[in-house]
This record gives structure tokens, C-alpha cells and sequence, in this order.
């Protein structure tokens, strides 16, 4: 079993920054991706970035140049840099942990970002 920790949420002004902290615990093999996805008020959960543990990045379009994730292996912490955030950024950011060789996910309870306008 793997347990998620999100942190980092809350309220920002559009323009604004926030930083996301994902730690994860328990069971943890080295070949792993951990990422970032989110679920706006209407929309479906959909992947913002993510990161393999060999350092191999993905990450939304819409999120290019604003964004950065990044991870501390020795932590298993993934972290996301949110920088020049948007209303439409809004929703509840989820952290993702997956296991190529054995298929299985898990995921965090989610951390709630809300961009004002």
C-alpha cells in the first residue's frame, strides 16, 4: 500500500503562485511516476504534469511555461510550481502515484486551488 499527501492549496489572485507538495509513504518501488492532475468545477480530472523517477517529464499545454513539477527521490515528494495562475486553473489538484511493472495506482485525497479573478 502507498498513502498520498497533498498540501500547498488554497486561495490566490489571478497572476499569483502557489507551490504543491505531494509525500508519499509505505511500499514504494524506485521505477514510479508521480503527477499532478486536476478536476475543475466542470470539467473531468484531467493530467496537468507528471514525472518518472528517472527525471522524464509530461505536462498539459495549457499549463507549459507556467507550471514546473519536480521531485525529491530520497523524499518520494513530488512538488508543483504554480506560477502566473488563471480562474480556469481553479479545481481540486490531485497527486498520483503510478507503478509501470505492477499496473497500480494511487491517489491522494486532492488539494483544493481556487484562482480569483
Amino acid at each position: 500500500q502507498v498513502q498520498l499527501v497533498e498540501s500547498g492549496g488554497g486561495l490566490v489572485q489571478a497572476g499569483g503562485s502557489l507551490r504543491l507538495s505531494c509525500a508519499a509513504s509505505g511500499s514504494i518501488f524506485w521505477f514510479n511516476t508521480m503527477g499532478w492532475y486536476r478536476q475543475g468545477p466542470e470539467t473531468q480530472r484531467e493530467l496537468v504534469a507528471a514525472m518518472t523517477s528517472s527525471g522524464s517529464t509530461n505536462s498539459a499545454d495549457s499549463v507549459k511555461g507556467r507550471f514546473t513539477i519536480s521531485r525529491d527521490s530520497a523524499k518520494n515528494t513530488v512538488y508543483l510550481q504554480m506560477n502566473g495562475l488563471k480562474p480556469e486553473d481553479t479545481g481540486i489538484y490531485y497527486c498520483k502515484m503510478y507503478f509501470p511493472l505492477t499496473q497500480r495506482e494511487y491517489w491522494g485525497k486532492g488539494t483544493l486551488v481556487t484562482v480569483s479573478s
